[in-house]
């Protein structure tokens, strides 16, 4: 996930997509070969318009959905990393989103669709406060 300081405050990219809009954390699948890191960096560049560097690691979730077209359970586990923009804009985001907005931390936190997103977000920015090397608080 990506966090940057603006102001004092520290927020987070989210995606939105339908109505009623689902809010959620860019995420994607390797490419045969491609480290986790690297795939991190290029979906959020493709997802939502911001390249990106990682900066650490946020940690895992793991879900069931039903696939839409089998109907068969799937079992996913995802791998998110902390990392800070270093260019790009959102309005270059592609189809898979309707949206992509920065906004505060306890905006994210309010927005975000799924529970164990938020969770995983509010840890994460707890670990990216605690690593900033400049020593500056958002």
């Amino acid at each position: 996930m990506v966090f940057r300081a603006v102001d004092s405050r520290l927020q987070v990219l989210i995606c939105g997509r339908g109505e009623p809009r689902i809010w959620a954390l860019p995420k994607g699948t390797p490419l045969p070969n491609e480290d986790l890191a690297t795939t991190a960096e290029r979906e959020v560049r493709e997802e939502t318009g911001v390249e990106v560097r990682v900066v650490g690691d946020a940690g895992q979730i793991q879900y069931w959905f039903v696939d839409p077209v089998s109907r068969a359970r799937v079992f996913k586990q995802v791998k998110y990393f902390l990392m800070e923009p270093v260019g790009g804009d959102t309005s270059q985001h592609d189809w898979e989103f309707d949206e992509v907005a920065w906004v505060d931390l306890d905006e994210a936190l309010a927005r975000l669709t799924y529970p164990n997103e938020r969770e995983l977000v509010r840890r994460a920015a707890e670990i990216y406060l605690k690593g900033r090397t400049d020593g500056s608080q958002p």
